[in-house]
């Protein structure tokens, strides 16, 4: 009994190192030793004449307070006029977005059912003129140069999929996503270097119109589309050049919503959506998809197990060793019930792990239990 606890423990202690810290390492590791993996293209932009034309979609729900921003934000970028199309696409909107939109000056705005975000994306690109499509989220803006930098990757014949570098401002609040995001762009560079991301982000990203993929509507395409494209024989990629910024959502609290709200639509990807079939990819992409997505998001259970197994482990008079690695579990969730009495940066970073990790949980409780809703509310804060 003893030893099956034994091995419970560490191969769930283990896989949790990997996960967070050992993966990381892996992947800088093999972009040492294979210099000759596929990179994504790091091409100068292209001349006017020979830029291709994009049509930027933006979905957008309830967004009349910074829509007409948005659009404003979305006809400065250095790109030629002639060769941008803007299409507002509003999802039900019950307020005046798609009257804001129109008068700050967008090419097209769609006013639809409403059917969520997904669907609305699904009808601009029908409406679409452009060789690429390109989206972002109502409340982000795009630095000048960014379109231009996210289409350049498209160079490559290969690359169905570009996702750009989204910043998030810190509005003096105790989340700390920051400090995660960070770490979480590194993997992503490294995995682009190396073979293909495992996931984007909604604020900046495009596709080719011959690439763009019709997902569920309750499967976003952050997820669905990277893993998708490498299925289909495309590359998915990351472009630290095309850069976006958006406002983080303040608390740790609010931070532990909008991931539960995630993964409400993450775990159908995950589960039924493609993600576990390892059809089309290749060994590389398998190990991060396993690496970088399941185990991830099977960490919380994997700390329910960890703990579990090293308490009993202790109640068996195992060895102090036990005592040891019990205390550090102990500790940590110490620490998080304690930033909220006292918000010390190291007691607040605790706090985070914990609650986002357990709202990858709660996410898939949502899910199992009453489905996911194709509609999106706003994260609090961010408007």
């Amino acid at each position: 009994m003893t030893t099956a606890l034994e091995l419970a423990f560490w191969i769930a202690a283990g896989l949790l190192v990997y996960a967070q810290l050992g993966y990381g390492v892996l992947l800088a590791a093999l972009a040492h030793v294979l210099p000759a993996a596929r990179r994504a293209s790091t091409a100068p932009s292209a001349p006017d004449a020979e830029l291709p034309s994009v049509s930027l979609i933006v979905a957008a729900y309830r967004e009349e307070a910074v829509i007409a921003a948005k659009v404003a934000n979305a006809l400065a970028l250095d790109y030629p006029r002639e060769r941008l199309e803007l299409i507002v696409c509003c999802d039900g909107s019950p307020d005046a977005t798609a009257q804001r939109a129109r008068e700050a000056g967008a090419d097209v705005v769609l006013e639809l059912p409403r059917g969520g975000k997904v669907r609305a994306q699904d009808a601009g690109v029908a409406r679409a003129r452009g060789e690429l499509v390109a989206f972002s989220d109502a409340n982000a803006s795009w630095e000048p140069d960014a379109l231009r930098a996210l289409v350049a990757p498209f160079a490559d014949e290969r690359v169905g999929y570009v996702c750009g570098q989204v910043r998030f401002l810190d509005p003096d609040g105790t989340n700390q996503e920051g400090l995660y995001w960070r770490y979480e762009l590194a993997l992503r560079a490294l995995e682009s270097r190396l073979r293909s991301v495992t996931a984007g982000n909604g604020a900046i990203y495009a596709t080719r119109r011959a690439s763009y993929i019709e997902v569920d509507p309750i499967m976003g395409h952050d997820l669905s589309f990277p893993f998708n494209m490498v299925k289909r024989g495309w590359r998915a990629v990351y472009a630290p050049a095309a850069r976006a910024s958006e406002k983080m959502v303040p608390s740790i609290e609010g931070e532990f919503a909008r991931k539960r709200r995630m993964m409400g639509h993450g775990w159908p990807i995950v589960l039924r959506g493609g993600m576990l079939s390892p059809r089309g990819y290749g060994p590389l992409y398998a190990l991060m998809i396993v690496s970088h997505r399941l185990l991830r998001y099977g960490s919380p259970f994997l700390h329910v197990l960890a703990l579990a197994a090293n308490v009993a482990l202790v109640a068996a008079g195992a060895g102090a060793g036990y005592l040891v690695t019990l205390a550090a579990q102990v500790a940590l969730l110490a620490a998080a019930a304690l930033a909220g009495a006292l918000p010390w940066r190291p007691l607040l970073v605790a706090h985070y792990y914990v609650s986002t990790t357990a709202a990858l949980a709660a996410g898939l409780w949502d899910w199992l239990r009453h489905g996911t809703a194709a509609g999106w509310e706003a994260a609090e804060g961010t408007r």
